[in-house]
C-alpha cells in the first residue's frame, strides 16, 4: 500500500511539475548509458563476450543488454524487410508513392518502418492501372552486399520510374542514390551475384530491340563505388555493359535473374507456361540455355541462400523444392497448402520466407530444421506485400 501512495505522490508531482519529469527522464536515460554491460568488465571486453550469446537471450535479459544488439558495435542479425503496398489502392492514377518499405524484427516480432526515400527528385511509382485489372504493375528490387535497392518500375506515364537504383543501408538507416543507368527500363531481368548488381532487358516507354537485348552490371564492391544521397550527383563510378542477349524474348515480364555460384538464372515466364531459361555466367561474360531439370522444376518463384543452394515454390502444388546440380533435379524439402499460390520468396540466415494469403501473409520456412518448419508472419494491417528480403536489422540508435 504504502508503494502505491508514493508511486501515486510522484505521479501527481511530475505533472504539476513537467520541468521535474523531464529530469527524471533523463536522468533514467543517463543511469542507462552509464550501467555497465557486464558488471567488472569494461564494455568492448563484455561485448566480445555477450556476441557469442544469441540476440534473442539478450532481448529479455535487461535493456542494456536489449539497446546493444541494436548497436554499431554488435554482429547483426538478419530481419525481414518487405515492400508494400495499401490494400484499399483504388485503380486511379496517381502522382503520389503508393508503397511504403517496413522491416519484421524476428527478435522484438515487430513492424518498424524504414525512413522515406529522398523527397526530390519525387518518386512517381505506378502500381495499378484500369487497363490491368488482375495485376499489379512491377515494383521490382533486390538485395545485395547488405542492401536493398528499388531498381526497376513505371510511372505514372508509363515510362521507367527510376533513371538511378535507390538504396538502403539497413545499418546506416539512410536512403542514397546509384549510379545513373546507362539505358533506365522497367519489366526486365534484375539481380545480383557476388556483390554486383545485374539489369537485362525490359523496355523503356516504348519497346526497343536494343534495350531488350542489353545488359549491364554495377559492382557495389568497387573501390570506387559510392552511394550519393542526391540523384543528379556528379560521379566517377557508373553500369558497365555485358555481353548482350541473343533476343528480345525477357522483356514481357518482371523477372527475378537468381545468382548461384557465379551465374545469374532466369526464365521469361511465369508459373506452369511453356518457358526459356538461360543463365549468364558472369566469369566468362557469356549466356548460356538452362540445364533441363532445373527449367523443367522452375515452375514458381526462385531464390538462392548464400548463392550456393537454389529454392523453389511450386505456386500451383504448394511445394518445396532444393536444387541438386548433380542430378539436375529439384528435391522434394515439403509441402503444404499455405504455399499455394506463392508469389515471391526470398532465401537466408536458414530460412526461405513467401509471400502467400492474397499477400497479406509471409510463410517462413526453417530449411536447416528437418523436418521443415513452418510460420506465419502477417503484413502489417492494411498492407500486402509486393516484395521481400532477407537483409541484415536496422540499427535504433535511439532504443
Amino acid at each position: 500500500m504504502a508503494a502505491s501512495i508514493q508511486t501515486s505522490t510522484t505521479d501527481t508531482a511530475t505533472t504539476k511539475h513537467p520541468s521535474k519529469r523531464r529530469k527524471l527522464t533523463t536522468d533514467q536515460h543517463q543511469n542507462h548509458q552509464e550501467q555497465p554491460l557486464i558488471p567488472g568488465l569494461p564494455d568492448h571486453v563484455a561485448q566480445i563476450c555477450l556476441s557469442h550469446v544469441h540476440p534473442s537471450t539478450l532481448y529479455t535479459v535487461c535493456h542494456p543488454w536489449r539497446r546493444l544488439i541494436y548497436s554499431l558495435s554488435f554482429p547483426p542479425f538478419l530481419s525481414l524487410y518487405a515492400v508494400l503496398s495499401s490494400t484499399s489502392t483504388n485503380h486511379h492514377l496517381s502522382n503520389t508513392n503508393p508503397i511504403q518499405s517496413f522491416s519484421f524484427d524476428p527478435i522484438s516480432s515487430k513492424w518498424d518502418p524504414l525512413p522515406l526515400p529522398p523527397p526530390d527528385p519525387p518518386l512517381h511509382l505506378l502500381i495499378r492501372h484500369p487497363c490491368f485489372i488482375s495485376r499489379h504493375l512491377p515494383i521490382q528490387s533486390i538485395s545485395v552486399s547488405g542492401r536493398l535497392i528499388l531498381i526497376a518500375a513505371t510511372s505514372h506515364n508509363f515510362s521507367p520510374a527510376l533513371s538511378h537504383p535507390l538504396v538502403f543501408n539497413p545499418l546506416s538507416g539512410v536512403w542514397g542514390y546509384g549510379p545513373p543507368l546507362t539505358t533506365p527500363r522497367r519489366w526486365c531481368a534484375a539481380g545480383a551475384a557476388h556483390d554486383t548488381v545485374y539489369v537485362a532487358s525490359g523496355i523503356g516507354s516504348q519497346f526497343n530491340t536494343g534495350v531488350a537485348r542489353s545488359a549491364e552490371k554495377w559492382d557495389l564492391e568497387s573501390k570506387s563505388v559510392g552511394i550519393s544521397t542526391i540523384a543528379n550527383k556528379t560521379i566517377t563510378w557508373k553500369w558497365k555493359r555485358v555481353k548482350e542477349l541473343k533476343d528480345g524474348r525477357f522483356c514481357r515480364d518482371a523477372i527475378d535473374a537468381v545468382g548461384w555460384r557465379g551465374k545469374l538464372c532466369m526464365v521469361n515466364m511465369k508459373g506452369d507456361a511453356p518457358k526459356e531459361g538461360i543463365f549468364y555466367d558472369t566469369k566468362k561474360d557469356a549466356w548460356e540455355n538452362m540445364p533441363e531439370g532445373m527449367l523443367a522444376g522452375w515452375r514458381g518463384p526462385v531464390a538462392s541462400m548464400d548463392e550456393e543452394t537454389m529454392f523453389v515454390v511450386d505456386e500451383a502444388k504448394g511445394v518445396l523444392r532444393k536444387y541438386d546440380p548433380e542430378k539436375d533435379y529439384w528435391e522434394h524439402m515439403m509441402d503444404s497448402e499455405r504455399l499455394v499460390g506463392a508469389q515471391k520468396i526470398a532465401a537466408g540466415g536458414g530460412r526461405v520466407c513467401a509471400i502467400c494469403g492474397c499477400s497479406t501473409e509471409i510463410v517462413v520456412l526453417d530449411v536447416a530444421a528437418l523436418p521443415v518448419k513452418l510460420w506465419v508472419v502477417k503484413t502489417p494491417p492494411g498492407l500486402e506485400a509486393l516484395a521481400i528480403h532477407i537483409l541484415p536489422r536496422m540499427t535504433r540508435p535511439d532504443f
